[in-house]
């Protein structure tokens, strides 16, 4: 709970999340417990490993992105199966639920699950199934988005994009958009300049992480050679005023994950963020928690980090709740239901 005087009227706003990565809800208690089951060999010689609350403690000591990585890909080497990726997005959607999720759009790295010997349809079904239940259970509707991961090679995110197709993945809506994730620095989006291509000829979604590590020709790369619609991260946009008043006229929304952002250095505190600069030039933002059950805050708690380093208004809030929802993929009759919820509860608030 935070200490603003806003913490009541967030808490119960109805929410959307756009940069969640599943892979990044692994808590170290479930890692502990899929590594059990699966009888997988976790590395004996990093102290890390030795109990859930070392893991822990390790996570709240990230140096960098390829720190905080180093430890992501150590964790997904537990889920095996389907059950495993039900079980993780059934428990991030039930964590989601008490923070009033009411959509959520979830990024998965099917790279790093096939150069496992995972098959790809062994995570989508898992995850698929999850996101029925908590349809069902929750009331929470939500898009499945595949990332690209950059720092491996371009012609493997073609492969998985074919293997998408194949599936029909694209085509019956299992899948609604693709994404680009990982290392940034060194990787810019140009690289990936034809399979976003193939995914804007197939009518598929797209959006890309940029100016988060990488400089604000990050940003503009994402725009010009991958025609994303959204942005993820974004913070370095700030740099460019040019660049900043262009996103800000073709209403392209940034995914900001404040917490993240601190615990990966990208900047000291969450008052370092742009987030007023944004604002105040008509910049279209929301907060999402990235990957959680590293970084140690899910949406609500993202939502209260802003509200207590910046102390927003009411309704600058319902705009970046607003902006969330117009800015997702969920089709218009989901939208409208949901703008409507958010409209009634701050109107009732006041």
């Amino acid at each position: 709970m935070c200490n603003s005087k806003l913490h009541n009227f967030l808490e119960r706003l109805p929410k959307v999340e756009l940069h969640l990565h599943i892979e990044g809800t692994l808590s170290p208690e479930l890692l502990f417990k899929l590594a059990a089951t699966n009888k997988i060999e976790l590395p004996k010689s990093d102290p890390a490993f030795a109990s859930p609350e070392a893991l822990q403690a390790r996570y709240d000591r990230f140096t960098s992105l390829s720190d905080f990585l180093h430890y992501y890909y150590i964790g997904m080497s537990v889920l095996l199966t389907e059950a495993d990726f039900t079980f993780l997005a059934y428990e991030y959607f039930s964590r989601a639920h008490t923070d009033k999720c009411v959509h959520a759009e979830i990024f998965f790295d099917p790279q790093a699950h096939t150069t496992r010997g995972v098959a790809y349809e062994t995570v989508v079904k898992g995850i698929a199934e999850a996101q029925r239940k908590a349809k069902e259970d929750f009331g929470i509707t939500s898009k499945l988005i595949m990332c690209f991961l950059r720092d491996m090679a371009v012609a493997s995110a073609n492969d998985h994009f074919t293997l998408a197709a194949n599936h029909s993945y694209f085509s019956d809506g299992t899948i609604a958009g693709i994404g680009l994730d990982s290392a940034e620095v060194g990787f810019p989006p140009e690289l990936f300049r034809d399979v976003y291509a193939k995914a804007k000829e197939a009518g598929v979604h797209r959006t890309a992480h940029a100016g988060e590590e990488g400089g604000p020709d990050y940003l503009s790369g994402a725009l010009d050679n991958l025609q994303v619609e959204r942005i993820d991260h974004g913070v370095r946009l700030a740099e460019d005023a040019e660049l900043m008043k262009r996103v800000a006229q073709e209403k392209k929304l940034l995914t900001i994950c404040p917490i993240s952002n601190v615990k990966l250095q990208v900047v000291k505190a969450v008052s370092k963020l742009p987030i007023r600069k944004f604002l105040d030039a008509g910049v279209q933002i929301c907060f999402n928690s990235d990957d959680p059950a590293y970084f140690g805050g899910y949406l609500l708690d993202n939502f209260c980090a802003v509200e207590e380093a910046f102390g927003l208004s009411i309704e600058e809030w319902k705009g970046t709740a607003e902006a969330a929802v117009r800015g997702s993929w969920a089709d218009q009759e989901r939208k409208e239901e949901i703008l409507s919820q958010i409209d009634t509860y701050v109107s009732n608030y006041n």
